[in-house]
């Protein structure tokens, strides 16, 4: 019996799902009497709550779609778009110690004391409230493509305009597959006119019956309700529930679709030898190895400006509690990332050429692998994944809008009215990711604008924690620029056609062509390209033109190719500041556009705060003397102890000396102690292994 394409065993793993966790909701909400209970659990989380808290915050459905999505469109090389977290987690062991010793509630609250400026605070709560909603938007965005992958409508009752979209698409693929001097001149002609249309999105591979803002609707509603209930503590515990759930959809795809390849050795035989190359071919990916040093930079810096970080660490019992159950979580997530990027290479293997949108892999491979039942526990994991992180996100936007905007207007309300209101804010984040959601349909974007967007505070951040010299001047003189480059620019551009139709912002990299070596497929062999399997023969890929400043450039009428070209998608505001500067971008390569653009986002932020910092008025030195004296001071057992030892060390500065790198300068940089080495050095090490698995389970044939 089906509904809508589910079966009905489905919809009653998915309604049982739904109703444990707004019970449990309901329960942990039982104790929430204050905003600190309500906002940081009343900083009593151990391990094995930060544990799961931190593996299940960090890690989104939208993350593993990411990944799988990537690894299909550019072999294992495209996984870096998210798997370049590995080498941040080590950075991790040093922050998470920070934010817990800072003893404050928000991200905002940071920015106040550091700086001297509730003007910053409440400018940081502003930013991330607005970046909420884009956020929210990944998850349902997420858990909308895999719900319409999983419930697609049969050819028969696709109406007329609906199949001639298929059929297009379906064409334009069989005419993909074929090299370039296999293509007769009528062929080209078609295959250019069907590109143009691809470009602009115009052909599918299927349709659904789910509508997507239905679905959101009813997504939005019941993560809003049990967050609004439990609060952080809910999410926590929800969490632990929610993280064997991530761990089962992570791994559920795998055994079965590696049998229907063939093994190991079917998926080496369905897919081409340099999409299992670790950092991809420079002039075939777009991620290189330099591509993967710029995402890391630029990800390094952003990762203090995520507002989940203080709420995490904040809720610890100690800074080692936050310390360990960090690290934990994140190394237990970059585990699971290997099974995704299998996922992707077994639907490389399965679907190449065949889905007019890589998001939608895993939902398609989750339809034609799984029976009924285990479709249903499938969804379970997707929006278990995704309300593992929304529940903790909307709890940490409350308290900013609370503690940074809201409080410093009305400072005299009682914490139950407090609380009503951080409420109604959790509603309004969660259900605004929807508009998001609508807006944007791509998953890749806007992973690409998380990583850039929040190194505009995440800069400052970073420098206020180690450079005492760091001024209120230069930080909102550097908000400023940075906001409207990585955000404004690009996002009013898009609608102006002044913009989308500029000829100099039109200008494409160049055409070239690519030959390489490689092991023959399955589809070489039936096309007469070579004997058997495995034969290493020569392929040439003639790399098409790309857009520059725009996403796609295409044209305006794909029927007619002397129609003029538009740009769609994001603009590069970072890329054009640069070719301002006399930078031409013409003959890069994709991969060397990437990674120009992340290396501005990481870079150009400081830049500007030094710069400036050395001009304007420092910070008052009572001030700076506490808020670093805080961060000199362990957590003690007691809230008494505890506040008056970080009064010492505010009071007496001198003594902190000591336990700086660089004493009697501006750097505030403490001395590595046993913890510190083993804490870091190990980690290290385990990203080491990580890479070591990833590289046996690419090699396996």
């Amino acid at each position: 019996m089906d509904f809508i394409g589910l079966h009905i065993f489905d919809i009653i793993v998915l309604v049982i799902y739904l109703l444990v966790i707004i019970w449990l909701g309901k329960k942990a909400g039982e104790n929430n009497s204050d905003t600190a209970e309500f906002f940081l659990a009343g900083r009593s989380l151990g391990k094995f709550y930060q544990f799961f808290l931190n593996f299940g915050t960090s890690t989104n459905a939208d993350q593993a779609v990411a990944v799988t999505r990537e690894t299909y469109r550019q072999g294992v090389g495209g996984m870096w778009i998210q798997f370049v977290v590995l080498f941040i987690t080590p950075f991790y062991w040093f922050t998470a110690l920070w934010f817990r010793r800072i003893r404050l509630t928000t991200v905002g609250d940071l920015f106040t004391e550091r700086f001297r400026s509730p003007v910053l605070g409440g400018s940081y709560a502003a930013f991330t409230l607005i970046m909420a909603f884009v956020g929210g938007g990944v998850g349902y965005l997420v858990a909308g493509k895999t719900m319409m992958a999983l419930t697609p409508k049969p050819m028969e009752v696709l109406t007329v305009e609906e199949r001639v979209v298929v059929q297009e698409f379906n064409e334009f693929q069989e005419l993909r597959l074929l090299l370039s001097d296999e293509r007769t001149s009528e062929q080209q002609a078609r295959y250019e006119t069907l590109r143009q249309k691809n470009l602009r999105g115009e052909l599918k591979s299927f349709f659904s019956y789910t509508e997507p803002i239905v679905f959101y609707l009813i997504y939005g509603v019941i993560v809003a309700v049990y967050t609004m209930m439990g609060g952080f503590r809910a999410a926590a515990i929800t969490d632990a529930i929610q993280g064997v759930l991530i761990i089962l959809f992570s791994f559920i795809l795998i055994p079965i679709g590696l049998s229907k390849l063939g093994g190991f050795t079917g998926l080496h035989a369905s897919v081409p030898a340099f999409k299992f190359e670790l950092f991809g071919s420079v002039s075939l990916s777009e991620y290189a190895w330099y591509t993967i040093l710029a995402l890391f930079c630029s990800n390094l810096v952003s990762i203090v400006a995520v507002a989940l970080m203080m709420q995490t660490a904040g809720s610890a019992t100690n800074e080692n509690s936050a310390r360990f159950g960090i690290i934990g979580g994140m190394f237990f997530k970059r585990l699971l990332m290997l099974a995704w990027i299998l996922a992707g290479l077994i639907a490389l293997g399965l679907y190449a050429g065949k889905l007019h949108d890589p998001d939608l892999a895993w939902g398609v491979m989750s339809r034609d692998l799984l029976v009924p039942g285990a479709i249903g526990l499938m969804l379970v994991g997707i929006l278990a994944a995704n309300m593992s992180t929304l529940d903790a996100l909307s709890v940490s936007n409350s308290a900013l809008f609370i503690r940074n905007l809201y409080q410093p207007l009305l400072p005299e309300k009682s914490e139950a009215h407090y609380l009503a209101v951080g409420r109604v804010t959790i509603a309004v984040t969660l259900l605004g990711g929807i508009g998001a959601a609508i807006y944007i349909d791509n998953l890749l974007e806007l992973f690409k604008y998380f990583i850039s967007i929040p190194a505009i505070f995440g800069a400052p951040i970073w420098l206020g924690f180690i450079w005492r010299r760091l001024t209120r001047v230069a930080v909102m003189v550097e908000i400023v620029i940075c906001f409207t480059i990585f955000a404004v620019i690009p996002n009013v551009f898009i609608s102006w056609d002044w913009a989308t139709t500029n000829p100099s912002f039109l200008v494409q990299t160049k055409e070239f062509s690519h030959v390489y070596k490689s092991p023959a497929l399955a589809s070489d062999v039936t096309a007469g390209r070579a004997e058997n399997v495995g034969d290493v023969i020569e392929k040439e890929v003639l790399v098409e033109p790309r857009g520059i400043f725009f996403e796609s450039v295409a044209r305006q009428d794909p029927e007619d190719p002397n129609s003029p070209l538009v740009g769609i998608g994001r603009f590069e505001a970072e890329l054009w500041v640069m070719s301002l500067m006399g930078v031409d971008f013409t003959e890069f390569k994709k991969s060397e556009l990437v990674a120009a653009r992340f290396f501005f986002n990481a870079f150009f932020p400081f830049v500007i705060l030094i710069l400036v910092s050395l001009f304007t008025k420092p910070t008052d030195q009572e001030r700076l003397n506490f808020f670093y004296g805080k961060i000199y001071t362990p957590v003690q057992s007691t809230p008494e102890e505890d506040e008056k030892a970080v009064a010492h060390a505010a009071n007496h500065p001198e003594t902190i000396q000591t336990k700086k790198l660089f004493p009697n300068t501006q750097w505030e940089i403490a001395k590595p102690d046993k913890m510190d080495v083993l804490g870091f050095g190990g980690s290290w090490v385990m990203v080491g292994v990580i890479i070591l698995l990833l590289w046996l389970m690419v090699s396996i044939k």
